[in-house]
């Protein structure tokens, strides 16, 4: 149980289960099912509706957690207060760490792009743009949990062929920050250097930040903890 705490050289490919609320809409169905997409073979999708309320109890987030043996979540709900409301967090030994709640805008599913898809398990790139991911304390926290949700497995030599995929998070002024996901494609441009097209791909959406749950930086700290093998001498 404790070597399982213990940080390791090279972190295993994390699980992420993205979870069906009680009212979730079509909206929201198809918001989970896209991301689920993009996180396979990494992801299990609980198409089955589930009574959760993950600002108030984190039990049964946490027993999901643990059967799955996943440590990043996506949930989905919709009602009155809060329509196409998406919860996105972490855990750190099967507890819940840290949670991002957004509303969801101007939404459009991988199926309105007919471009032909990226293969299952493309590893994205991740560009965030707009000084708030900078300074803000929690837009850096928010940035640090959506690239431990987005980035993929850890590897050593990429392939120019491989860079296929890229994800956008720019945070506007207004307070929303914009999601959008890009196929890469390489064009002949007559030289050795081929000329860089990117075709939206999906999903589309604007997110509007509601409630968060952050960790204590103490818990952060152990959570981020590198092995002493990775320590600058």
């Amino acid at each position: 149980f404790l070597e399982k705490r213990e940080p390791k050289l090279v972190e295993d490919c994390k699980t992420s289960i993205f979870i069906r609320g009680k009212n979730a809409n079509n909206v929201v169905l198809q918001i989970l099912k896209d991301f689920s997409l993009l996180k396979k073979p990494r992801s299990v999708f609980f198409n089955k509706k589930n009574d959760l309320r993950p600002f108030e109890d984190s039990s049964s987030l946490e027993f999901f957690s643990q059967k799955n043996d996943a440590s990043l979540f996506m949930f989905g709900s919709n009602n009155r207060k809060r329509p196409n409301n998406i919860v996105l967090g972490r855990l750190f030994d099967y507890h819940v760490m840290d949670m991002f709640e957004f509303g969801v805008e101007n939404f459009k599913t991988m199926n309105d792009f007919k471009i032909p898809k990226i293969p299952v398990g493309t590893k994205p790139m991740l560009l965030f743009s707009g000084e708030m991911f900078d300074k803000d304390a929690e837009y850096q926290r928010l940035k640090n949990l959506l690239i431990d949700f987005f980035r993929g497995p850890v590897i050593e030599h990429i392939r120019l062929q491989g860079l296929e995929h890229i994800l956008v998070f720019h945070s506007m002024d207004n307070g929303k920050i914009q999601f959008r996901s890009y196929k890469v494609a390489f064009k002949k441009s007559g030289t050795r250097v081929p000329h860089v097209v990117l075709e939206e791909m999906g999903p589309h959406m604007d997110l509007v930040l509601r409630r968060r749950k952050l960790a204590s930086d103490d818990l952060f700290k152990q959570a981020t903890k590198k092995p002493d093998q990775l320590k600058p001498k």
